[in-house]
C-alpha cells in the first residue's frame, strides 16, 4: 500500500529538519521531479549531485534523508512512467487548509522549474508546447496565497493541480528517456 502524502511529506520534513536543510519538503520533490522531466541520467547516482547542488550546497546529505531521496527518486520515476500508478506532485492532503495547499503548490512547482531548468539547457528548443507549459507554470509558481476557503476556489486549486500534474508528464514524454523496448518487442522482428 502507498504511504499517503501527509506521511511522506512528514517524514521528510523530519529529515530535513534533522539535517538543518531549510527546505520545504514539496520543495525538494518539486526539483527532484524537475530533475527527471528535464531529462536527468536516472542511471547509477548521477542524478544525485544535481539535487545536492540544489538542497545542500553542493554537499552531501545525511544518511536517513539520503536514502529517503532515493526512494522518492525512484517512486517519482515509477510514477511517472506507468500511467498506472499515477503520478502526481508530493502535496499536502485535502484536509489541510487551501491556502496551506495553494502556497504548497507554488513552492512545489518554482522548485520544478528550477530543477528542468538546470538539467535541461535546451528549454528554448523544446516544443511550443512544453513551452507554452513552462511558461504557464512560470505564472502557476507566482499564485497568490491570499486565498477564499470555499468551492469555487477548491474547483480553482484541483484545475491548477491538474494542469501542473499533467505538465509534469509532458515534459517528461519531451525530455526524459526514450522508452526502451521490452524484451520480445524487437520491432525487426517480423512474426
Amino acid at each position: 500500500m502507498a504511504t499517503p502524502p501527509s506521511l511522506r511529506i512528514e517524514s521528510l520534513r523530519l529529515a530535513l529538519a534533522a539535517a538543518e536543510i531549510g527546505q520545504h519538503p514539496v520543495e525538494v520533490h518539486g526539483a527532484l521531479v524537475g530533475l527527471i522531466c528535464g531529462g536527468v541520467d536516472q542511471q547509477g547516482d548521477l542524478w544525485i549531485k544535481p539535487l545536492f547542488d540544489l538542497m545542500n550546497d553542493g554537499q552531501p546529505l545525511p544518511a536517513p534523508l539520503h536514502q529517503l531521496v532515493c526512494e522518492l527518486f525512484q517512486d517519482s520515476i515509477t510514477r511517472l512512467v506507468d500511467f498506472e500508478f499515477g503520478f502526481t506532485p508530493l502535496l499536502p492532503e485535502e484536509e489541510e487548509p487551501l491556502s496551506q495547499r495553494v502556497e504548497a503548490l507554488s513552492l512545489w512547482t518554482q522548485s520544478f522549474l528550477t530543477g528542468i531548468a538546470i538539467i535541461q539547457p535546451k528549454l528554448n528548443q523544446a516544443s511550443d508546447e512544453v513551452r507554452e507549459v513552462i511558461k504557464d507554470l512560470a505564472e502557476i509558481a507566482q499564485v497568490e496565497f491570499d486565498v477564499v476557503d470555499d468551492e469555487e476556489s477548491e474547483t480553482a486549486y484541483v484545475e491548477l493541480l491538474e494542469f501542473v500534474r499533467i505538465a509534469a508528464i509532458m515534459c517528461y514524454s519531451e525530455f526524459g528517456p526514450e522508452p526502451s523496448l521490452e524484451e520480445g518487442d524487437d520491432p525487426a522482428v517480423i512474426h
